[in-house]
């Protein structure tokens, strides 16, 4: 027999779940330090395609895909030596890196395209 006692305890539990499982259900894959450094780097670039002088995530990932690098973004992650890295002079070299790289745009290196403050990466996945 269902008490009041019961019910409450029920109820409360069942929202206790629900709230969980709300507040975890997206992975959050967000890399701060990665941005901070570009925009540190690239301040020209961060002042013509960002957004309050800080570039967006479209520099290493094609539009509404975060979990998908472009092919600028896929040559910074090969620079870098573990997979979230923290540490700034790391992040900074994996960038200063990929700018050596070729990038789509023929007879261009990445860092070719950052120099004429042009977006590195197409807006495509990296394949």
């Amino acid at each position: 027999m269902l008490t009041m006692k019961s019910v409450v305890r029920l109820v409360f539990s069942g929202a206790v779940v629900v709230s969980l499982v709300l507040s975890t259900g997206g992975e959050v894959v967000a890399r701060p330090k990665y941005k901070a450094a570009a925009d540190s780097l690239y301040p020209e670039l961060a002042k013509k395609h960002g957004t309050d002088g800080k570039l967006t995530c479209a520099l290493c990932h094609p539009e509404k895909e975060k979990k998908v690098r472009n092919n600028y973004g896929a040559g910074f992650g090969k620079g870098l030596e573990k997979k979230n890295e923290t540490d700034e002079a790391k992040i900074k070299e994996a960038f200063t890196k990929a700018e050596k790289l070729d990038s789509a745009t023929k007879g261009k290196t990445f860092g070719d395209l950052i120099k004429a403050n042009e977006l590195p990466g197409t807006n495509e996945a990296a394949k």
